[in-house]
């Protein structure tokens, strides 16, 4: 399909500024030209979405694409070709690279390839210390001229406090956001699962619930001293939850993510001893997940992130406590998502599109389907069972290969122009 050619996708329902509407979309040079009933463009590309949802593209907070360094894993290309396929039109990078993203020439880097790639609008987040050595900053004004709007050590707690209310002060000042990877080093080190009695029984040492929620409850104490907006990365427990429903009450700014793997799988998956299931946070008892997928529901929990982390094969293919933590997600988190919560449309589109944008402050994304909005756009189809067979990613470090799921992407359209399309929908 040309650039020059419209784009016409009919049949389907349109989350609209008015909300779910039947009502066709005509795409012309990049934006939403058009929406009505049974419209006729002679030259267009139509796009048959009838049973479908059709939507903003979907945003995902918490992608790590390897780039630069450690490509033998993913590469900005294939991670881009996961996130299309996925629904995607725009992601944040993580910086937990080689080098770390700690200075503006390598976010500019990393933005400059994915417009090179051109099938996600791909924005990078700057870590919070210099080479994620936590110990002194990085150049994070350096860093937000070169467009860098979330902070985060991902990968590593920032663990020294002072540190951390230097960087939320600074932050706060210039309007970003810190996002943090609560795990407290101390309380994890050496851990592999949950800690509990599965991990005494399976005699693997575990990570407590307090590793995640100490470190929660010390950086709230700092949001509410600096004013600093704040977002939990890849939530995972109750005890957590509660400390943001509290901060939420007394108004702190703080928003939080939850990934598809901790909505869906519990600890019992590792006494396959699979290191598929090995991941960070571990996945938590089934009583945590029910109340993240409530938390989900109810919009305690802002946005969904699929925290995508591609690994080498021989990487995995090891004993579960000798493998890395992490598994790949981009492809299927919205099937993952309408499989475990009942979402409807609305909450759908807002978990996985508009409150992550607003989040990282991408303001061309997430936007409802209005006339002269950006066409960047997801077709879904929330009914449809499938199970996922290969990828796009580099890694194959994923549960989903197999998996029965519901809800499919259909088509992912970035700036007018189709990125990814499924049969039996596609672009004629």
């Amino acid at each position: 399909m040309s650039a020059e050619r419209p784009l016409l996708i009919t049949g389907g329902l349109v989350l609209t500024d008015d909300g779910p509407s039947a009502v066709d979309v005509l795409v012309r040079e990049g934006v939403v030209a058009a929406l009505g009933r049974d419209l006729a463009v002679s030259d267009a590309a139509v796009v048959d979405a009838s049973g479908c949802w059709v939507g903003p593209g979907l945003v995902d907070l918490h992608t790590h694409l390897r780039e630069p360094g450690e490509e033998h894993k993913e590469d900005i290309a294939s991670g881009s070709a996961a996130a299309a396929a996925g629904g995607y039109t725009a992601v944040v990078a993580m910086p937990n690279t080689n080098p770390p993203i700690d200075a503006g020439h390598l976010a500019r880097f990393v933005v400059d390839r994915g417009r090179q790639v051109g099938l996600v609008d791909v924005a990078a987040a700057g870590t919070i210390s210099a080479r994620r050595a936590g110990a002194m900053l990085a150049h994070l004004d350096d860093l937000w001229d070169a467009g860098v709007r979330m902070f985060t050590d991902d990968g590593d707690t920032v663990a020294d406090a002072g540190l951390l209310r230097r960087a939320m002060e600074y932050v706060a000042e210039i309007g970003g956001v810190v996002a943090q990877h609560a795990v407290d080093p101390g309380l994890s080190r050496g851990g592999h699962m949950h800690e509990g009695a599965l991990s005494s029984r399976l005699g693997m040492q575990g990570i407590p619930a307090l590793a995640e929620s100490i470190v929660v409850a010390r950086d709230l104490a700092l949001v509410r001293l600096t004013g600093c907006r704040y977002h939990l990365q890849h939530v995972s427990t109750a005890e957590a939850l509660a400390l943001v429903e509290a901060a939420r009450s007394e108004g702190l700014p703080v928003t939080v993510e939850v990934t598809p793997h901790h909505l869906t799988f519990d600890e019992t998956q590792v006494a396959t001893m699979d290191p598929v299931f090995k991941m960070m946070p571990p996945l938590r008892p089934a009583s945590d997940v029910a109340a993240l997928r409530e938390a989900l529901r109810s919009g305690l929990i802002d946005a969904v992130a699929t925290d995508h982390a591609p690994h080498a094969a021989h990487e995995k293919e090891v004993p579960f406590e000798e493998a890395p933590n992490g598994i790949t997600g981009l492809e299927w988190a919205a099937a993952a998502v309408l499989t475990e919560v009942a979402l409807d449309q609305t909450g759908f589109f807002a978990a996985m599109s508009m409150r992550p944008a607003t989040i990282a402050g991408l303001g061309e994304h997430g936007r409802r389907v209005a006339v002269g909005a950006p066409a960047h756009l997801t077709v879904v189809d929330p009914k449809t069972r499938w199970s996922p067979t290969s990828t796009c990613s580099r890694g194959a470090n994923t549960p989903w290969l197999g998996r029965p799921l519901t809800g499919r992407v259909r088509l992912t359209v970035l700036g007018g122009m189709p990125t990814f399309a499924a049969d039996p929908l596609g672009v004629s």
